[in-house]
């Protein structure tokens, strides 16, 4: 394959990637906004479910572009552009810093599911709660603490948000979005189970149908497909996944 011709694929793979992170991104703020400063409770009680869902998911699908950046996957060859998305969206999903977080993930496909793997839990590979504890402590450092509290004080003390649309609206669906993301893109994929895993990366697939598999993570869930390489976009595994599975029936 020419030079050129890759070119061309790094420029629509990018063109691709970051018009969806753009409408991802902007959706996400803009339903987090007006959640905050446009939704009164009141009588619309039964929509609340529906905005936590959606605010939850949005929320998944940034972090998602964050860690397509971490792997340069998200602008092919703009190493700059994707450290700044990629920090950027991480500062305002949760204060997360980029570097910390970068090389984190990045030893994790190192040492997939080893004792040096920090996203895995070497002392329990079964139980759920305990892995996602130390997940949390691993990862949810005294910046996100303050980067949270100040943005909680600044909507409650400066703008006056309501302390109910705070906790619903803003609190809830990010917390509900790190079980997300956690259960689908680590516990599921690299917890022990009675059948082996499919080689080294220590990683199985979830086997959804398509939107399924958008719906839960972004696509996420096919991970062993990720774990083989790395590079491809979130958007880009599910073609991944049905050329994988016609491997291996062939």
């Amino acid at each position: 394959m020419s030079s050129f011709s890759q070119s061309q694929l790094h420029a629509r793979s990018a063109t691709i990637g970051l018009a969806l992170a753009i409408v991802m991104f902007v959706t996400w703020v803009g339903v987090h906004l007006w959640s905050m400063f446009g939704f009164v409770l009141g009588n619309h009680w039964p929509f609340v479910p529906i905005i936590i869902a959606l605010q939850c998911w949005l929320s998944v699908g940034v972090f998602i572009v964050a860690h397509d950046a971490m792997h340069g996957s998200l602008a092919p060859g703009l190493n700059r552009l994707n450290a700044f998305v990629g920090a950027s969206v991480l500062r305002l999903y949760a204060g997360f810093a980029w570097r910390r977080m970068r090389d984190a993930h990045l030893e994790h496909h190192k040492h997939p599911g080893s004792a040096k793997d920090p996203d895995f839990n070497a002392d329990n590979a079964h139980d759920f709660w305990p892995w996602y504890t130390r997940f949390l402590k691993h990862y949810f450092g005294w910046q996100s603490v303050a980067f949270i509290s100040c943005v909680v004080l600044v909507y409650y003390f400066g703008f006056y948000v309501p302390l109910e649309n705070i906790v619903l609206l803003y609190a809830v669906p990010a917390i509900a979005s790190s079980f997300q993301l956690f259960y689908f893109g680590t516990y599921r994929p690299h917890r022990h189970e009675a059948s082996a895993f499919p080689d080294k990366h220590n990683a199985r697939t979830n086997h959804f149908g398509s939107m399924a598999s958008l719906f839960s993570c972004f696509h996420f869930g096919y991970h062993h497909e990720h774990h083989l390489s790395p590079e491809t976009p979130w958007w880009g595994l599910p073609r991944a996944h049905r050329e994988y599975m016609r491997d291996q029936t062939n």
